[in-house]
């Protein structure tokens, strides 16, 4: 190599040494070092910056929504309303065993740490930067954060807020608020968000009532719920949650939580095949609905309700609420033909049962179901409870110690005139109503007049009670001030009520008296809140002696009237048909001592714009109360009370009233008569011994009970032709009258 080679070879030998060095000049130790401290330190000045800057915020309107559940008086769910299923519990109510169970399956550390997974967030943050998706380790504090104030979106924005608040809320809040926060917040599948939703869509149970197996479950079901839930998942996912299940329990026994002989002594509690979600179909709107009006008396708004949380427990006892649906179902809508029959498409039934000591609401019956008909039978007020009016108007007549026209005091076994048409005495209002089938009684005890439900006789009755008396006791009674006009015609129950209303002043009467009123809402309870239903007032609505002889007279009915269908040996028995003008409803209101029902058909037409006649109804004729509804109430009664009971009505003071002595030759007027017919035995039902003795009831004709005395002229009205006999219903006053009757 000449020298000129050797000198090229030197300088390029000098330039590569040169660069070298630049290089290691340029990347000291101590220049590497300090770049690294200078990049924390702005890491440190950017989350610092970022600290102050993200604040806690306001949960998210999804994390505090929640559903109302509705309970039966057992405490099972009847139904849920609400678009979240989610009924937020306070940490309390979750067995501890439980509470470890979920710490154990998320977050071992939960107790001790920060609130944060350092690792598990930079991790998360890199894989959702190079585009790998979601990524778990979060700790129960960060989840709860994403849950309660944020939201499920996979952005580097939202994880860094995400560690921000996490460590916040650590420092704000204890741990117990934060655990509660997330397990109510967490969704579990089967539509149920929160752990009490949760408890009662696998286990059917409460979130109090799990146990750890059921608990250890719950906990790992969250990982990933559509995979993991038992009854879908795939042999794949069944092995999964199975092994997250043991993972979970070894994280106990781990943290001392659970020993092992108790680990070894569980088994995988599989959960209970999924059900629909309990909506407002079939009885269940109804009686949310009753719920709600009442709640409504209470305080609680619809404001209120509809912000979520509630729990309201009924008073409706499950066993008869399925005792009164299957007593409809097969003794009247398996017997229509609902698609064939154009008077069968129009009949609406409803019912409503009370507990007489208490007033609580044990069963109620609004229609067909609450998804195809919205108005509630039970409670609807737009029909006339016809006949089943007739025994309040005697429970006034007891009450004012009222007599007849002749002065004899009324009982039961005052002699009336039974005279179809004939017009009533002492009113300016002239009535005078046909009985059934235009039949006449002639002379006919009250007894034997309930039993027939004989219109003349109580036509009579109210006017001498007078109808303003027969009103002022109707409403001590219970029965609504709607469209109740003080006329005679009202005996025959012109006015409007609901079978609730009803209830309440049959419930009465069988309680001796004193006053019953019906209510639905057992409890109303909130986390935040609790309703106690005001207790309603139990004051003596009528004497004792009034209301026991009113449930005399009702036994006859039942006994040996037009309420027979009602009858049987299984339980003793009060109650009275009804059926209103035209055939447009058709009532039993009945009681025995434990349990008071009733239960009524509406005519409804025009999708329920007008009120239609029943009248062939099951092509069964004319559908009066001592038919179908006498029916219901009988299947449902024997069901409800377990196949009867033992029990009888203790009645004391029972007025019989006074009945005038037989007539002296002196005392017969030169003419008999000539509107009143001596009934045939078949006429007038047998009463027994007990009821009427033979010297109560004269055997030879008398003037009747209401007739004035011969010297007396009675005032001339003209004969006004009276409406059609509707059965135990009514007809109507005249036309052009003080009122013309409701339609």
């Amino acid at each position: 190599m000449g020298r000129a080679d050797a000198r090229r070879a030197q300088a390029q030998e000098s330039r590569r040494a040169g660069k070298s060095g630049g290089i290691r000049r340029l990347f000291t130790w101590k220049k590497l070092l300090g770049a690294f401290f200078g990049i924390v330190l702005l890491g440190m000045g950017a989350f610092g910056a970022l600290y102050l800057y993200v604040d806690v915020p306001a949960a998210n309107a999804m994390a505090e929504r929640q559903s109302n559940v509705y309970k039966y008086s057992d405490g099972t769910v009847l139904a849920r309303t609400g678009k979240v299923n989610r009924q937020i519990i306070d940490l309390a109510e979750v067995p501890k065993e439980v509470q470890h169970a979920f710490v154990a399956a998320e977050n071992k550390s939960f107790y001790k740490d920060q609130g944060v997974d350092l690792k598990g967030t930079t991790r998360a943050l890199f894989n959702t930067v190079s585009g790998k998706g979601k990524q778990g380790g979060s700790t129960i504090t960060q989840q709860y954060v994403k849950n309660y104030y944020l939201t499920q979106d996979p952005t580097v924005s939202r994880k860094l807020q995400e560690l921000v608040i996490s460590l916040k809320v650590d420092q704000k809040q204890s741990k117990d608020e934060i655990l509660a926060g997330y397990i109510n917040t967490a969704y579990y599948g089967r539509g149920a968000s929160g752990i009490q939703a949760a408890a009662q869509a696998y286990y059917g149970v409460d979130a109090k009532d799990l146990n750890v197996s059921q608990g250890a479950y719950l906990a790992s079901v969250l990982q990933a719920p559509s995979q993991y839930d038992w009854n879908s998942a795939t042999p794949t996912g069944k092995k999964l949650v199975k092994e997250r299940w043991a993972y979970t329990l070894r994280n106990m026994v781990e943290m001392k939580w659970l020993s092992p002989s108790e680990k070894a002594g569980l088994e995988f509690p599989a959960p209970q095949k999924p059900k629909p979600a309990q909506g407002l179909e079939g009885q269940r709107g109804y009686l949310v609905e009753a719920a709600n009006r009442e709640l409504e008396k209470q305080g609680v708004t619809e404001q209120d309700r509809e912000a979520g949380g509630w729990t309201f427990t009924l008073t409706v006892d499950k066993k008869r609420q399925k005792a009164l649906e299957k007593s409809v179902d097969e003794q009247l809508e398996s017997k229509l033909d609902r698609e064939g029959s154009k008077v069968d498409a129009g009949v609406q039934a409803g019912a409503t049962s009370v507990d007489p000591k208490t007033g609580k609401v044990v069963a109620l019956y609004g229609g067909e179901d609450y998804i195809k008909h919205y108005i509630s039978n039970a409670t609807r007020q737009d029909y006339q409870p016809a006949s089943t009016f007739k025994p309040l108007v005697l429970a006034s007549a007891l009450e004012n110690e009222s007599t007849t026209q002749s002065g004899n005091l009324i009982g039961l076994n005052t002699v009336y005139d039974g005279t179809s048409k004939r017009p009533v005495v002492g009113s300016d209002t002239p009535f005078n109503p046909q009985n059934e089938d235009g039949r006449s009684y002639g002379p006919i005890s009250v007894q034997k007049a309930m039993n027939s439900s004989v219109n003349s006789v109580f036509a009579q009755m109210i006017v001498d009670v007078t109808p303003a008396k027969a009103k002022e006791t109707a409403l001590a009674l219970g029965v609504p001030d709607k469209n109740f006009p003080e006329r005679p015609a009202v005996s025959l129950g012109t006015m409007n009520a609901s079978t609730w209303d009803m209830a309440g002043a049959y419930a009465t009467l069988d309680n001796h008296g004193r006053k019953v009123t019906p209510h639905i809402v057992q409890s109303a309870e909130h986390r935040d809140r609790t309703v106690t239903p005001e207790k309603p007032k139990r004051e003596q609505a009528i004497s004792r002696a009034s209301a026991d002889t009113v449930t005399k007279a009702l036994t006859g009915v039942v006994d040996a009237g037009s309420g027979s269908a009602a009858n049987t040996s299984a339980y003793d028995a009060a109650g009275k048909t009804g059926t209103s003008e035209d055939n447009k409803s058709a009532w039993f209101a009945g009681y025995t001592p434990e349990l008071t029902t009733v239960v009524a058909l509406f005519g409804e037409g025009d999708g329920g714009r007008k009120q239609v006649s029943l009248t062939g109804t099951a092509n069964s004729g004319r559908a009066n109360g001592g038919g179908f509804p006498a029916r219901i109430w009988a299947d449902y009664t024997l069901g409800a009370l377990g196949g009867g009971s033992d029990k009888t009505f203790d009645l004391q003071d029972v007025e019989r009233g006074e009945v005038p002595p037989p007539p002296t030759p002196s005392d017969t007027p030169s003419e008999e008569p000539t509107e009143s017919e001596e009934p045939t035995p078949s006429d007038t039902p047998s009463e027994s011994p007990s009821e009427t003795t033979p010297s109560e009831i004269p055997t030879t004709p008398a003037p009747p009970a209401t007739t004035p005395p011969p010297t007396t002229t009675p005032p001339t009205t003209p004969e006004i032709p009276p409406l059609p006999g509707d059965g135990d219903g009514r007809p109507g006053e005249r036309p052009g009258g003080n009122g013309a009757p409701p339609q």
